[in-house]
């Protein structure tokens, strides 16, 4: 495996020690040994077959410490590529915001229940601790000083609010976050507080994080609505491309064996030709080619008005 190519898109977990950093990408953060180590790799993403430009994008974001956006079809594969890369280099579970129109950077950074602690103080608590009620989002998570940078998946970007871009891009360009809660909660000194994805503790050194590793983030989108120039430059753009007749046997033989996919060749056949026409995705081949290899063999009457139900163009009907 050569320098360049620290994903290769093979599923198989290796170990890497991240390449240096761009000058205009290296943070203040110090690795701490008081971060919880990763111990267990990602169970998914062994079935995700990436075409070779989407390795290069990877690479890209990779080694330049830039956020991946990632365009495409729906089910092109746009939230799975992060389980690919977050198994093969062991960066740990993936951390995941699902953004919504509601969605605001705090709460990806991190969350405080001021009315809890106010209500366990006024009912004779004494002084609750900070860390009781507050816990890092994923963000935030994502963004501790660790020794390895860990996966981020931002989903559905174009669905938050129309500054939500602009937020984030401060965010990755300096590598920190404030909580000003902690200074007024407790002052400097270290602070235990609950992280993303976890039961864990994580002891910050004062009220301000610094990032060691800039993680690997994706960020998808649905090409709903355009981003600033500013927030486009600093990320490496990558549009997932219309899988081959090939690559739709291998999806279909990684997620449901090689039988199956001989069995059903004819139909990935078909699916193929009708997918750069049609609004179709892959998980829908896969639910027809499990259906008729199981349930409706080719005798069946059945057999083609289901194959047909199943895939439907991905648009709403219309009388």
């Amino acid at each position: 495996m050569s320098d360049w190519k620290l994903y290769t898109g093979e599923a198989e977990p290796h170990d890497i020690a991240p390449p240096v950093a761009p000058p205009w990408r290296r943070f203040e953060g110090k690795a701490s040994d008081k971060l919880a180590p990763i111990t267990t790799d990602p169970v998914d993403g062994k079935e995700f077959q990436p075409s070779p430009e989407t390795v290069e994008a990877v690479n890209a974001a990779l080694h330049l410490r830039r956020p991946l956006l990632i365009t495409g079809r729906p089910g092109s594969g746009k939230s799975s590529l992060i389980e690919s890369v977050a198994r093969e280099l062991r960066l740990g579970p993936v951390l995941r915001w699902h953004v919504t129109s509601r969605s605001t950077l705090p709460d990806a950074l991190y969350r405080y229940d001021a009315i809890a602690r106010l209500h366990a103080h006024t009912g004779g608590a004494g002084k609750p601790e900070p860390r009781e009620y507050l816990s890092l989002g994923p963000l935030g998570t994502a963004l501790l000083p660790s020794k390895r940078p860990r996966a981020l998946l931002i989903d559905e970007i174009d669905k938050g609010d129309i500054d939500l871009p602009n937020d984030l891009l401060n965010v990755f360009e300096r590598g920190m976050y404030e909580i000003p809660e902690l200074t007024r909660l407790a002052g400097k000194g270290r602070h235990k507080v609950g992280v993303s994805g976890s039961d864990d503790l994580v002891e910050l050194d004062g009220s301000t994080v610094y990032c060691a590793e800039f993680p690997f983030v994706v960020l998808t989108s649905n090409g709903e609505r355009d981003f600033p120039p500013a927030f486009l430059r600093r990320c490496i753009r990558h549009r997932m491309p219309d899988p081959t007749p090939g690559q739709l046997a291998a999806i279909v033989a990684a997620h449901l064996g090689k039988t199956d996919a001989d069995q059903a060749a004819s139909l990935v056949k078909d699916f193929g030709e009708r997918y750069g026409q049609s609004a179709l995705a892959t998980d829908q081949l896969l639910n027809a080619v499990y259906l008729i290899t199981r349930q409706l063999p080719e005798d069946s009457p059945e057999r083609r008005r289901v194959v047909d139900l199943i895939l439907k163009q991905l648009i709403s009907d219309v009388p």
